[in-house]
């Protein structure tokens, strides 16, 4: 009788001990926050994104820094938020400078960077340049996807939705990433002439 009132007890530490570590290891998981809205990230960040603007009397400013891989967004002085991004990758360094928003197109499309398909459909090139790669005869050439675009310089560079593979570290041709919904956000919020600076 005693052995089996001892196998039940540690059976139900083990499953309490179980449930502890189940525990912890889901707080860890960081959550983004957008006007009060939460969404998962799906993994362990070692920053998350938020915005907590909730009112339009200020212009809006966003300042982005290359070293830490983030954006700010700042009414006046005051911060209202911030994202994640990923900006250029060695040999396509994201230019520094003071910038403004000249063009937004919801659902724009890279005419330099994206695949190259042959006239049967076949992938040719995963990460073609179409100043470097050539489409064959009969084929296609189809652009990255860059939703919620925000061109920031004549020479192709802005702002969208992007992936952030490893967060904290460049990733781009030398646009600035960010998560579907804080490019979003920003989107909808960041009129055309939005100042936009980007510091090292």
């Amino acid at each position: 009788m005693k052995t089996a009132l001892f196998i039940t007890t540690l059976a139900i530490l083990a499953f309490l001990s179980s449930c502890s570590s189940s525990t912890h290891r889901t707080s860890l998981v960081k959550t983004d926050v957008v006007n009060g809205k939460s969404f998962s990230t799906g993994k362990q960040q070692a920053r998350y994104s938020y915005w907590s603007d909730r009112t339009a009397s200020t212009p809006l400013r966003v300042t982005i820094d290359l070293s830490e891989q983030t954006a700010y967004f700042y009414r006046g002085e005051e911060k209202v938020g911030q994202s994640r991004v990923a900006t250029g990758k060695e040999g396509h360094s994201t230019p520094t400078g003071s910038f403004t928003i000249s063009e937004k197109v919801v659902a724009k499309r890279s005419t330099l960077y994206g695949r190259i398909y042959d006239a049967d459909g076949n992938l040719k090139v995963s990460d073609a340049d179409t100043r470097r790669h050539a489409v064959p005869r009969g084929g296609k050439f189809v652009g990255c996807p860059m939703p919620y675009w925000m061109r920031l310089t004549g020479s192709g560079i802005g702002m969208h939705v992007g992936p952030i593979p490893n967060p904290g570290s460049p990733a781009s041709h030398g646009c600035v990433r960010m998560p579907r919904e804080m490019a979003r956000s920003l989107f909808e919020k960041a009129p055309v002439g939005t100042r936009v600076t980007i510091v090292h």
